[in-house]
């Protein structure tokens, strides 16, 4: 019996994967962006020769060292649409504690990454501190290409390097008594410039995340220390930042600086804010709408020819339910 093994519903061919050769060339892309008529979306474009010089200082953002992958995971090689260029990734993010705005890749660059530590503790049989290089040497990286959805309604496809986080999981063995996990980021309130503020109430700083723990162990969870063959740049949260990519963005914690494993679910960031808006699941669902629009569609940030947006219909988990349906039955 011949056995047919179907592809992934979002795996294509990858020679439709824009190669990075393409999506690097930033000269060509702010021709593009110029004629398409869209510069002041992603960027104040005030002539030519003003753009170029946006372009080269977002430039030394982005051009970190590169970074040694280990492997490419066969599983996450394409997805059904071009990947996002990285010029436009690396300009256009939501790194609440540098503003409000999706224009805070200058201020970000403020972020102190040197000498960075991270604690792993709570209920765990082998707390941790790590350094990058700890990281490094003990969990092997990988590529992965994943969608990217906001819950803002907009959407990219991302390539990020890191490794498993159920390889973090086996390395500390959690107790019996650990059911969530919880993600705190750096926060600095002398250097970080997001709002102290918002709607009348104290914003609860520094901005924490969580999951379940059966969550964390899914195969998609995935801790990124860079993106397009480099080093993460600060406005995607480097130095380590939580990736997953069956839910929204903001679930996403960047420049973690801790991790604790823990037996009741924790407050998080926007949940605590408005938890009618931010619940804390935060599955991509196109059947639940946000408070204030829809998620049934999505704007993918798509470019070539020209830079567009492209409306296109939400994917129940984004597109991963093959992996993880199985933990909200």
């Amino acid at each position: 019996m011949t056995i047919i093994h179907l592809p992934k519903s979002w795996n294509v061919p990858e020679r439709e994967v824009t190669p990075e050769t393409v999506f690097l060339n930033r000269r060509r892309f702010f021709k593009t962006l110029i004629g398409a008529g869209v510069g002041s979306t992603l960027i104040p474009i005030l002539g030519c020769e003003n753009a170029e010089k946006v372009n080269s200082k977002l430039a030394l953002t982005l051009n970190q060292a590169s970074l040694e992958i280990v492997k490419q995971n066969p599983a996450f090689l394409t997805v059904d649409r071009p990947m996002t260029e990285q010029t436009i990734a690396g300009q256009y993010n939501n790194y609440y504690e540098f503003g409000s705005t999706k224009s805070i890749w200058q201020a970000a660059q403020a972020l102190p990454t040197e000498d960075w530590k991270i604690e792993v503790t709570g209920l765990v049989k082998n707390p941790r501190t790590y350094d990058l290089d700890d990281l490094q040497k003990t969990f092997p990286l990988e590529e992965r290409i994943y969608r990217f959805r906001c819950v803002e309604a907009w959407s990219m496809v991302i390539p990020w390097i890191g490794f498993p986080m159920k390889s973090l999981i086996a390395a500390v063995e959690p107790t019996d008594k650990a059911k969530f996990v919880r993600f705190t980021s750096y926060y600095d309130s002398k250097i970080t410039s997001g709002p102290f503020w918002s709607l009348g109430r104290k914003l609860p700083w520094p901005y924490t995340e969580g999951l379940r723990l059966e969550e964390m162990a899914n195969e998609l969870a995935f801790f990124a220390i860079g993106n397009y063959g480099h080093k993460l740049p600060k406005q995607h949260g480097a130095p380590i930042r939580a990736v997953l990519p069956w839910k929204y963005g903001f679930k996403g914690a960047k420049s973690i600086n801790k991790i604790e494993f823990v037996d009741t679910e924790p407050a998080t960031f926007w949940n605590t804010i408005d938890s009618h808006e931010y619940d804390f699941e935060a599955n991509v669902n196109p059947n639940k709408p946000h408070p204030r629009w829809s998620q049934a569609t999505e704007k993918f940030v798509s470019t070539g020819p020209g830079l567009k947006w492209e409306k296109r219909p939400t994917l129940p988990y984004n597109g991963y339910g093959e992996y993880v349906a199985s933990l909200y039955v």
